[in-house]
């Protein structure tokens, strides 16, 4: 991991968007980018249309000139209130221990400006909910899920409050998605000094087949120098999972975005969202 992207829009959940930054920067040694990109649609004023016929010439040109002049008065204030969030960025950062940085601002759209820096990220790190935090206190940012179903790097989705990460549960079902994360994992000598807990959730906790994929993930963790408290768990995963999570006060969530479902590249997996919606903690979602 040598890049990697902080999207923030000076919501609520941006100032733990940077500590998470750093503390994964720190680990990895990585550079940081923060992105923060202005909604084109704020500084757009209403199309009048053409109102010469029921206002009068000079009135409509009138106003037309009025409008133009908000459209510049908005884009003027987005560009302070960009340069407000990145300066707030840059000084979280800072007192992080992270020195050198990059800061940049677009007008657009975050989902079509992400592609241009997504390629040279090995990491995303967004807050699950955005400026509209407040008022949608059991739902996702619309952001977060058009970025975690379309992106192909991994998603750290931060949670409102930070804490030190020193446990790390990891979700494994299986999955070519979870060989991805034992990989990772592996070539992450650098997280060994933490506690790693690894959770397979079956319907059935004598399945055989769930108890050869746990052992599987145990043995390629001890292999890289793990040392992984292991739990083979039966119920529903969604369930399971976030019970385990506030029982051994995990720090870090890792699981797939997405599980087997042949629908996968349009939505995003059931239990993952639930757990989005739901958690306290930061998950890292891998593709």
């Amino acid at each position: 991991m040598e890049n990697i992207l902080l999207c923030t829009d000076g919501s609520s959940f941006a100032e733990n968007i940077y500590k998470y930054g750093a503390w994964f920067a720190t680990q990895f040694n990585a550079s940081i980018k923060v992105l923060s990109v202005t909604d084109i649609r704020s500084q757009q004023v209403a199309n009048t249309g053409n109102l010469s016929g029921s206002i009068g010439l000079g009135a409509s040109e009138a106003l037309l000139n009025e409008l133009v002049n908000l459209e510049h008065e908005r884009a003027k204030i987005n560009n302070q209130r960009a340069r407000l969030i990145l300066d707030n960025a840059a000084q979280t950062l800072k007192a992080e221990g992270i020195e050198e940085f990059k800061l940049i601002h677009k007008t657009g759209f975050l989902v079509d400006c992400l592609h241009q820096f997504e390629e040279n990220s090995d990491l995303i790190v967004l807050g699950k909910r955005g400026e509209a935090a407040d008022f949608a206190a059991g739902h996702l940012g619309a952001n977060v899920d058009r970025i975690v179903r379309s992106s192909r790097k991994p998603c750290l989705v931060t949670s409102i409050e930070f804490n030190p990460i020193q446990r790390i549960l990891f979700a494994y079902d299986g999955s070519s998605t979870g060989k991805k994360i034992l990989k990772f994992l592996a070539n992450s000598p650098n997280l060994q000094n933490l506690e790693i807990h690894l959770l397979t959730v079956a319907k059935d906790s004598s399945d055989k087949t769930a108890t050869a994929k746990l052992n599987e993930a145990e043995e390629s963790l001890k292999r890289a120098s793990y040392q992984p408290v292991c739990s083979l768990l039966e119920g529903e995963s969604e369930k399971i999972i976030a019970k385990y999570v506030a029982e051994q006060n995990i720090n870090l969530l890792l699981m797939g975005a997405y599980g087997h479902s042949r629908i996968r590249h349009l939505v995003i997996g059931s239990t993952t969202a639930q757990l989005l919606r739901s958690s306290n903690i930061p998950l890292l979602l891998f593709h």
